[in-house]
């Protein structure tokens, strides 16, 4: 009969239960450590969204140095560029950081553009874009910067600086008055956009003409009037300027209404 000594059973048990201790630890560390890559995350958005919100402070005081007739011509001309080349790198950071680039096989490029053209970021990103890399120098060019920049801003302050003594005395007035009329913003920065467009086939009979960029931007237009951020003012805009120009259209030039119903089926198309 064969024995078995209790020194032997202690070891064998021993060399069972250090499989079992083994797996159980690696679960606590990875218990422990959980919560570390949700708050790094939170810490990089954060750190992100306060990087936005400096360059969009910048954008802001250096497109009212370019537009106000305050400042030196060669200021002016800085400021009206740098302000578009800022806007232009931060909404186009924006759309990288949201979308990223596709991996292999699982988009087409048609959806991918079709989902980056029907974003917020997708409009300032092109019209920046348009402008920065032009000759032709419309100070117009900067009243929706400054839109943007400035409901930017104010958001930003609202939510992070309410407990700033600097914030409640000089800043909380002005951002509450921008957050409350944010509709009338929109409509100031629609308004210039479409008088943009007017001033641009204007543009056609001078020196610095630029025929392509003035299409490319009637399809900026166009698609502003399409897209669900600025659809409802550009509409409403849009419709009064047809009630106004209309009756005037129907007296004098009649001849007007075939161009201008082929220019409509384009434009609804």
């Amino acid at each position: 009969m064969n024995s078995t000594s209790p020194s032997e059973l202690s070891a064998s048990s021993g060399g069972e239960a250090t499989p079992a201790n083994d797996n159980a630890r690696p679960s606590d560390s990875v218990g422990s450590n959980s919560p570390g890559p949700a708050r790094s995350r939170i810490a990089l958005q954060l750190d992100q969204r306060s990087l936005h919100f400096s360059v969009s402070a910048w954008v802001l005081i250096v497109a009212l140095i370019g537009i106000l007739p305050l400042a030196p011509r060669q200021l002016q001309y800085k400021g009206y560029r740098l302000s578009l080349l800022g806007t232009t790198c931060t909404t186009g950071y924006a759309l990288f950081a949201f979308y990223r680039l596709p991996r292999a096989g699982n988009m087409h490029a048609a959806q991918i553009f079709h989902h980056v053209a029907s974003s917020k970021d997708f409009i300032p990103f092109m019209y920046c874009l348009m402008f920065v890399v032009s000759e032709l120098q419309l100070k117009l060019v900067l009243v929706p910067v400054i839109c943007w920049a400035l409901e930017h801003v104010a958001r930003f302050l609202r939510r992070h600086f309410t407990n700033s003594s600097l914030y409640r005395t000089y800043l909380e007035k002005p951002c509450t008055w921008v957050e409350t009329n944010t509709t009338a913003v929109n409509f100031l920065s629609s308004n210039a956009e479409i008088l943009l467009g007017f001033l641009l086939i204007l543009s056609l009979f001078s020196r610095k003409r630029n025929a392509m960029q003035t299409f490319m931007y009637w399809q900026l237009l166009k698609l502003m009037y399409h897209s669900p951020f600025t659809a409802g003012y550009h509409r409403a805009i849009w419709l009064k300027i047809g009630r106004t120009v209309n009756p005037y259209i129907n007296r004098y030039t009649p001849f007007l209404h075939d161009p201008i119903n082929a220019g409509m089926r384009w434009w609804f198309r």
